[in-house]
């Protein structure tokens, strides 16, 4: 299993519509790459992260010393691997393959916890092992949608175990209501945050963990010298601006409407095998369908890529992630994927 497949490999070729990238389409706004570009001119002197840092704290309640920058997500990954000295490592799946490819790399031997579709992918209370000293666990979970609650969560916390949340969608969805980012009681928490999703920032390379003073430290050792860039840290502070969350509720709130819209859509195609992981809070879905290899090839066919869900450990071919677009795209894909589906 090809644990580093990612939703761009699915769009390479050109001319395809993206519904394989869960980023945000239009992004990033107009407002944003102006303030990308003003920093371009201080790019001579080394960066400073203690305002973005600074922003970061204020926006989730907590102090400065429980935030740390990083480049992106995936660093985050790589740096709980590799500095903390976990000893049985455990990973919720299906979710985001990075953490337990970063794990791997590391030399460490990885346990999977498989979520049942028949349960809808939900956590069930005792399937985390309890010896486990470090549970990656995504919320909402990509790619199945769903938003475990932050009570359940914060019940695998453990004095002796690292408890790593991926909230790398969580902001896409309206309130935030299950996350964990504010917390500062639970032992062990680390909580990741990525403005890639919302903002469209994946060429950047920035996000940030939050976590205990002592666990930021370690990790920051870990990190090379100057990790995220002036442009990045201009990003990471300007999005946490009190204008700019109101602006990501919006569009999480708007994309509540188009994710309906996908939902009533596939729920028509049910009499031709496909159904839906439900009830789906991420700006994207994961579908079952007959045939789904040979319907996203078809679909390629027809203009549309889709991200396949057999390199997610606990999915297998017949399944399939669509990210939610605007009502245009949505019902130009529907009729794309009753084409796939028919065989024609």
């Amino acid at each position: 299993m090809d644990l580093r497949h990612h939703g761009d490999a699915e769009v390479r070729g050109g001319g395809l519509v993206d519904l394989a990238v869960n980023v945000r389409a239009g992004t990033p706004p107009g407002w944003l790459r102006d303030r990308l570009a003003a920093s371009l001119g201080s790019l001579a002197a080394y960066p400073d992260g203690l305002a973005a840092r600074a922003a970061v704290a204020a926006r989730h309640g907590v102090p400065v010393e429980h935030v740390l920058l990083t480049a992106g997500a995936a660093e985050a990954f790589v740096l709980l691997a590799r500095a903390l000295g976990a000893v049985r490592p455990c990973v919720v799946h299906p979710q985001f393959t990075e953490p337990e490819a970063a794990l791997a790399d590391a030399g460490h031997t990885v346990r999977r916890v498989l979520l049942r579709p028949d349960d809808g992918f939900t956590l069930p209370e005792d399937a985390v092992p309890e010896d486990a000293d470090l549970v990656v666990v995504g919320n909402p979970t990509n790619p199945t949608s769903v938003l475990h609650p932050a009570r359940a969560l914060a019940s695998l916390a453990r004095p002796w175990r690292t408890l790593v949340v991926d909230e790398a969608f969580m902001d896409a969805v309206p309130g935030e209501p299950e996350s964990l980012a504010s917390r500062v009681d639970l032992p062990g928490l680390v909580v990741l945050r990525s403005l890639t999703k919302t903002w469209g920032l994946a060429g950047l390379r920035v996000g940030y963990l939050l976590a205990a003073p002592g666990v930021v430290a370690a990790l920051a050792r870990a990190q090379p010298l100057w990790p995220v860039s002036t442009p990045a840290l201009v990003a990471a502070e300007a999005c946490v601006q009190p204008a700019a969350l109101a602006e990501a509720e919006r569009a999480a709130l708007a994309a509540e409407a188009d994710r309906a819209r996908l939902l009533a859509g596939l729920d028509r195609l049910g009499a031709l095998g496909v159904s839906v992981v439900t009830p789906p809070r991420a700006p994207f879905v994961l579908l079952r369908a007959p045939r789904a290899d040979a319907v996203r090839a078809r679909l390629r066919e027809l203009g549309f890529a889709v991200r396949r869900g057999d390199t997610f450990p606990g999915l297998g071919p017949s399944w399939l992630r669509c990210a939610v677009r605007d009502a245009a795209t949505t019902d130009r894909f529907l009729g794309a994927l009753e084409q796939a589906l028919r065989g024609r």
